[in-house]
């Protein structure tokens, strides 16, 4: 190392010269095995490419899972109402006509709340389309499509 690199090197923390550390004995016991040794610079590898290179330096999610869970935690759901007994006896009259022009396969708008899985609460959902029958053992409105409202999930009911 020449006295003009090491004197504008970091190394040189206490601005001694190069000399002076080559003769202070501390040095020499701790890196007297290296001092002579030639540094060539750092060695040639190739350059990985620019993919391999970002995601050296992409997010790292040291807590896997938890933006789930924060995300989850924050989602609204909605309670269940609790339905009048003329609320009650209105989707009663309704349910009546949709059975009476079960032939026809009425077209209705049902809306009907849908318990959520993770918390408590639920959402309520709207759903169209044509009635192929009503069951009366599992207390369900069967639509054309496959699809089943359950009667007692209904909060209101539109004949289009």
């Amino acid at each position: 190392m020449t006295k003009e690199r090491f004197e504008n090197s970091w190394h040189n923390v206490r601005g001694v010269s190069e000399e002076e550390l080559r003769g202070d004995p501390e040095v020499i016991r701790k890196y007297g095995d290296i001092l002579d040794t030639k540094w060539d610079g750092v060695r040639k590898h190739p350059r990985a490419n620019m993919d391999v290179r970002a995601a050296q330096f992409s997010p790292f999610a040291a807590l896997t899972g938890y933006d789930d869970e924060i995300r989850e935690t924050a989602r609204i759901t909605e309670k269940e109402m609790v339905l009048s007994d003329d609320k009650k006896e209105e989707l009663d009259r309704k349910l009546q006509l949709i059975w009476e022009k079960i032939k026809e396969k009425p077209e209705i708008n049902v809306t009907f709340f849908v318990p959520d899985d993770k918390k408590t609460g639920g959402e309520y959902v709207t759903k169209s389309g044509f009635v192929r029958r009503i069951d009366m053992t599992n207390g369900g409105i069967i639509f054309t499509d496959g699809s089943s409202v359950p009667i007692s999930k209904i909060s209101d009911i539109d004949l289009v």
